[in-house]
């Protein structure tokens, strides 16, 4: 399959903007013509709605905003644009009107476990904190529909600082995630300095970003903005990929840029009813990950967003997928199936259930081909003895980091880490005469 199912330069020409295929890769001019109604939509993709859909159409984007980068667009199958992924995750859908009484606008109750503006505190050592409220494409399955393109929700200066103040004053805090909206919709030096504030944070040790621009805007990926992202390690990326129609040759080109700067890279799916739900899908979507040194990290249930319902799959879809690839590819090839509890219990993992029955020191299992087997526990199990007073702990319980021993003689020539390069016996002359 080609990566792209349209001619760039006709895209180019349908949105009326001018411009060549040099245009076309600079983000800035993508983000600059992103279709935002459905006239140019129609005219991108040289279809026509009927006038009934057309008017429900435009009724959706009056309450969930629609913008998608002419980039992503020409991912659609035209000729195909009703069952397409692509088109599916990117246009709005009359759908996303009908609400019910289980969706709620904050489904995560991320806004209640706000400490400051912009900061979610919800694990003990991690928050989030959002960086911007816009994105290169609204998705149509977010969980911030309330926030994303919102004037009132755009993260300012003076709100960046006290979020980093209020890291600064919360020494328990080791993991940090930007998020958003993109954090790659930030300016370079504007993404460098708020990088660079959390890196003077003695106890962050690691900083996270979700992203969806691989997917969606590869060419963000810059050449400067991966040198400027290299020079804040530790740091993890996390993409957001949920069809392998989405990894083009672009795509591809932005992964690989990132992977060898040294940046490790995860991806997190939403399970999207009539875009994904389906094993082999994200099995080849897993493939196709590590193929280019992503790791697949979570699959998400679809949240209880407002307007949502027509993604949402049963939970056993989920289970059932997670099944089908348990021992039919490889382990890191399989992400995470999670729901993230509304009100805020944070992420809870599903998984198929392998464990058939318990006795005494006997745990009957199965495995992923129906075979049924015994693993046999230990008759005489001792702990060791703990008395809780960690502080004082003289077991195993030493945590600092390891330290090779002080080497000597030719194992100090031979050494990893020292980088003598003589013995010189005590006594001798020619080291006397310089002195």
């Amino acid at each position: 399959m080609a990566d792209t199912t349209m001619n760039r330069e006709d895209v180019i020409e349908r949105i009326g903007a001018g411009g060549d295929s040099a245009d076309w890769k600079d983000w800035r001019w993508q983000i600059k013509h992103a279709v935002r109604d459905i006239d140019t939509l129609e005219r991108v993709l040289d279809i026509t709605f009927a006038p009934e859909v057309k008017a429900e159409l435009k009724a959706t984007i009056d309450r969930f905003p629609f913008s998608a980068t002419p980039y992503y667009l020409s991912l659609v199958d035209p000729a195909n644009y009703e069952h397409d992924p692509v088109f599916k995750q990117a246009v709005p859908d009359p759908r996303e009107l009908i609400t019910y009484e289980c969706e709620m606008k904050d489904p995560l109750a991320e806004d209640r476990d706000s400490p400051v503006p912009g900061i979610t505190h919800r694990y003990v050592d991690r928050v989030l904190m959002l960086v911007s409220n816009t994105c290169s494409m609204y998705c149509r399955h977010c969980t911030r529909k309330r926030k994303v393109g919102d004037a009132e929700n755009i993260p300012t200066r003076d709100r960046i600082d006290e979020g980093l103040d209020y890291i600064r004053k919360t020494p328990y805090v080791r993991d940090v995630l930007l998020s958003g909206g993109d954090p790659f919709m930030l300016r370079d030096e504007y993404l460098d300095y708020i990088l660079t504030e959390l890196h003077r944070i003695p106890h962050v040790e690691v900083v996270r970003i979700g992203t969806r621009m691989p997917a969606v805007l590869p060419y963000r990926v810059s050449d400067e903005l991966v040198e400027m992202l290299s020079r804040h390690q530790p740091l993890w990326i996390n993409t957001h990929f949920n069809h392998p129609r989405e990894i083009s040759a672009a795509a591809r080109n932005a992964l690989a840029k990132m992977a060898d700067a040294g940046i490790p890279l995860g991806n997190q799916s939403v399970l999207l009813a009539g875009v994904n739900d389906c094993p082999r899908i994200i099995k080849r979507l897993g493939h196709l990950l590590v193929q280019n040194r992503v790791r697949p990290y979570y699959i998400y249930q679809c949240d209880l967003s407002e307007g949502l319902s027509h993604f949402r799959t049963p939970v056993g879809k989920g289970i059932e997928i997670i099944e089908n690839l348990i021992g039919h590819t490889s382990g890191f090839s399989i992400p995470r199936y999670v729901i993230d509890a509304p009100g805020g219990g944070g992420k809870i993992p599903i998984q198929p259930d392998y464990v058939i029955s318990r006795g005494t020191n006997k745990v009957v299992l199965r495995n992923h081909e129906g075979v049924i087997t015994v693993y046999e526990e230990p008759d005489s199990y001792q702990p060791t003895f703990c008395d809780r007073k960690c502080t004082d702990c003289d077991l195993e319980l030493d945590l600092s980091e390891g330290v090779e021993h002080e080497a000597t003689g030719i194992f100090q020539l031979l050494s990893e880490y020292d980088d003598t390069t003589s013995l010189t016996p005590e006594g001798t002359e020619r080291f006397e005469r310089r002195d």
